[in-house]
C-alpha cells in the first residue's frame, strides 16, 4: 500500500483537465518528499511533462485527460520527442525527459490511476560521446616544455619525460596508450630518423611520422634517465624504473593546467585532438589525417576534428579526380 500524499493546491494547466494537473502536482510531491529529488531535478521534470502535455493537446487537438494519457501509444511519444529534437535538445535531455515521463507513468500505475504501458516501448536516445576540446597552439606547446615544471619537487629527469610524453601526444596526435606503448627500439635518435611505428587499437600497427624536435626531447630524457632501457622495455619508464602509468601523465596534465591558466578539458587525449584540429586548419588533407590518427573510417575523422559538411565538400572537391 502506497504512503498518501499530502494535500496541496494542484498546478494549473490550460493543456490538460484538472484531474491530471492533480495528479502531476502529487508526483512532483511525491518526489520531493519520497525520493527527495533536488529543487532543480523537479523543475526540470515538471517542465518536461508540461511540454509533453502541451504537445499532446496540439497533436490531439482537445486537452489532455487522465484517461488519454494512460492510452498514450508509442507513436505519440516518438512524435513528441521528434518534436523536442528538432527543437535542437540534446541526447541528455532527451533522456531526461524520458526519465521524468516513464517516472509519472509509474506514480500513476502504483496510485491505481493507469498504466502507461507505451512509455516502457520507447529506447533511450543515444548520447553522442563528448570530445575534448582543443587547446589553443601556443598552450599546447607549452606542455611539452620542461622549464613550466621548474618550481616541482621532482628530479629533472622526470620533467624531462614528461615533456617528451606530452610533445609526442601532440606533435605526432597519439593516444597515451600509444606512447606509453613504445619500446626503445622504436624510436630514432634525432637525425636517424623521422617516423615511428605505432601499435593503437585492434594491435593495429601504423607508421606516424615524428618531428625532429619532438625526438630531441626524448633523446635528452633517455639520456639523464636514471634507469637502465633496454631496447626491447619501455623507452618511458616510472620513479621506480618500471612501466609508466598514464594516471602520471594525467596528473602532471592537471598541475600545469593550474600554470597555465587552463580549464579542465585540457587533457592528455585534448593534446591529440589538438593536434588533429591545427592540422586541419592548416589545410591538412582529411585523409591523411585519418592514417595518422589511425581511424578506421572518414567519418569518425570528421567528427573527430569537428569539422562541419561544407568543409568536407570542400576537401572532396579539391581532392576528387575529374573525368
Amino acid at each position: 500500500m502506497t504512503k498518501p500524499v499530502p494535500s496541496f493546491q494542484p498546478i494549473e494547466l490550460d493543456c490538460a483537465d484538472a484531474t491530471l494537473a492533480l495528479e502531476m502536482t502529487r508526483w512532483l510531491s511525491h518526489l520531493r518528499a519520497e525520493r527527495r529529488l533536488s529543487p532543480k531535478t523537479l523543475e526540470a521534470y515538471a517542465r518536461d511533462l508540461r511540454q509533453c502535455l502541451i504537445f499532446l493537446s496540439q497533436h490531439w487537438g482537445r486537452k489532455v485527460t487522465l484517461k488519454g494519457f494512460a492510452a498514450l501509444e508509442a507513436s505519440d511519444i516518438r512524435a513528441f520527442m521528434a518534436m523536442r529534437r528538432a527543437d535542437d535538445i540534446g541526447g541528455r535531455s532527451l533522456m531526461r525527459a524520458l526519465a521524468g515521463l516513464r517516472s509519472f507513468g509509474r506514480f500513476l500505475e502504483r496510485e491505481g490511476k493507469g498504466k502507461v504501458g507505451a512509455l516502457s516501448a520507447i529506447r533511450a536516445p543515444k548520447i553522442g560521446k563528448s570530445l575534448p576540446k582543443p587547446i589553443q597552439m601556443a598552450a599546447a606547446k607549452r606542455f611539452a616544455d620542461a622549464d613550466e615544471r621548474a618550481g616541482e619537487d621532482r628530479d629533472p629527469w622526470i620533467w624531462a619525460r614528461d615533456a617528451a610524453v606530452m610533445a609526442l601526444l601532440y606533435g605526432s596526435g597519439l593516444r597515451i596508450s600509444e606512447a606509453l606503448g613504445l619500446k626503445k627500439r622504436d624510436v630514432p635518435l634525432p637525425g636517424e630518423g623521422d617516423v615511428i611505428i605505432v601499435t593503437g587499437k585492434g594491435n593495429k600497427t601504423r607508421m606516424v611520422p615524428v618531428l625532429q624536435n619532438v625526438l630531441a626531447l626524448i633523446a635528452d630524457y633517455t639520456a639523464v634517465c636514471p634507469h637502465q632501457l633496454n631496447p626491447e622495455g619501455p623507452i618511458f619508464v616510472g620513479a621506480r624504473g618500471g612501466p609508466l602509468s598514464p594516471r602520471i601523465i594525467q596528473l602532471t596534465m592537471e598541475r600545469l593546467r593550474g600554470v597555465l591558466g587552463l580549464p579542465d578539458s585540457a587533457t592528455p587525449h585534448a593534446l591529440r585532438h589538438s593536434f588533429a584540429t591545427h592540422l586541419l586548419s592548416r589545410g591538412g588533407d582529411l585523409r591523411a589525417i585519418q592514417e595518422l590518427l589511425g581511424h578506421a573510417s572518414l567519418s569518425t575523422t570528421q567528427i573527430y576534428t569537428g569539422i562541419d559538411s561544407e568543409r568536407l565538400l570542400e576537401v572532396y572537391k579539391t581532392a576528387h579526380p575529374r573525368g
